[in-house]
């Protein structure tokens, strides 16, 4: 006999991503940033014969969106202001938020100092039938789930 409520996962197909200043932030795929910390070994002469481990850098993984193109350029503006300008004054902060079937914010990644390395638009064929897609991979300096 079960007994507790039955909590189904959460499906990952409705998302949105809010982006400082950007609008046009409707994507089809999006990726959560992984981190990890590295593990330090260390040993003084009259430790126990193993290495201790000490928490070392912290790391975030990188954050790729994909989207349909349009004729918004706002996101390739963002790239190119780095290109021109550098990114100190270009960082922006982000959310990701997976969305229930009913339609409620039920989990989200904040993510803080992003900034554009790499932006890429899909191949052209005369001989094709996908639509034409750009996308975008974001660095920054944090992550952190909110919900």
């Amino acid at each position: 006999m079960a007994t507790g409520k039955r909590m189904d996962p959460y499906r990952n197909y409705r998302f949105r991503v809010v982006i400082d200043g950007i609008q046009t932030a409707a994507f089809a795929d999006a990726t959560i940033p992984d981190t990890s910390t590295e593990a330090v070994d260390y040993r003084e002469g009259i430790d126990a014969p193993h290495a201790r481990k000490l928490s070392g850098l912290t790391k975030f993984g990188n954050i790729t969106l994909k989207k349909g193109l349009t004729d918004s350029l706002e996101l390739y503006n963002w790239r190119k202001s780095i290109e021109d300008k550098g990114a100190l004054k270009n960082r922006k902060s982000l959310s990701i938020i997976l969305v229930d079937e009913e339609g409620n914010d039920k989990a989200q990644w904040d993510i803080l100092e992003a900034w554009p390395i790499k932006y890429d638009v899909s191949a052209l064929s005369a001989k094709g039938n996908e639509v034409s897609v750009e996308s975008m991979e974001l660095v920054h300096e944090g992550v952190r789930r909110v919900k």
